[in-house]
């Protein structure tokens, strides 16, 4: 089936062709950290179906958004740079929703992960340059900080110049600005 597209020539109307469908930014958000296998893609996306998640790969795959990497039986996908380069898109997204976020509803589903973007920006307050691990329950995710900007990545940063632990309340609260992360 043919992809549809506005048919407007504008830069956002071409990029909403590509990113504009539903879960297509999530998978990609799911994919910053760096490579994933389907079924932890999956079980990262509560509510999307498996047709779903495959078709969204599909399509970035065909778009040079993102590759599969097929290694026997085990295989993963990654963003490529064009894919990696919608970052500054999610981080852009993030800033903007943190506000609307409100108070967590129980039927919420919530991964420590999909902090990452939020802390990273209060990480680099306190972190102008070089990396930060940060450990929220059982998630571990480290932070690079230069001048160009702030990634981050699945697991502890080799040899990181800060270190946080924080339970999924508290960053929580850092990302939604509730509270501020101290140095202390």
């Amino acid at each position: 089936m043919p992809r549809r597209s506005y048919d407007h020539y504008c830069a956002v109307s071409r990029a909403l062709d590509l990113v504009g469908d539903r879960w297509t930014l999530l998978v990609v958000r799911e994919l910053c950290s760096g490579p994933r296998r389907y079924s932890d893609l999956f079980a990262d996306l509560p509510g999307i179906s498996t047709d779903m998640l495959a078709t969204r790969l599909k399509d970035l795959e065909r778009e040079g958004l993102l590759t599969h990497h097929r290694n026997g039986m085990r295989s993963s996908y990654e963003l490529t740079a064009s894919g990696q380069a919608l970052r500054p898109v999610l981080d852009a997204l993030s800033a903007w929703g943190t506000p609307l976020l409100g108070d967590r509803k129980p039927t919420d589903a919530v991964r420590a992960h999909w902090l990452a973007l939020p802390l990273g920006r209060a990480v680099a307050e306190l972190v102008p340059a070089g990396t930060v691990t940060v450990h929220i329950g059982e998630t571990v995710l480290h932070y690079v900080i230069t001048a160009e900007g702030v990634t981050h990545h699945e697991g502890p940063a080799p040899a990181a110049d800060r270190e946080w632990r924080l339970d999924l309340a508290e960053a929580t609260e850092i990302a939604t600005g509730a509270r501020a992360l101290t140095v202390g």
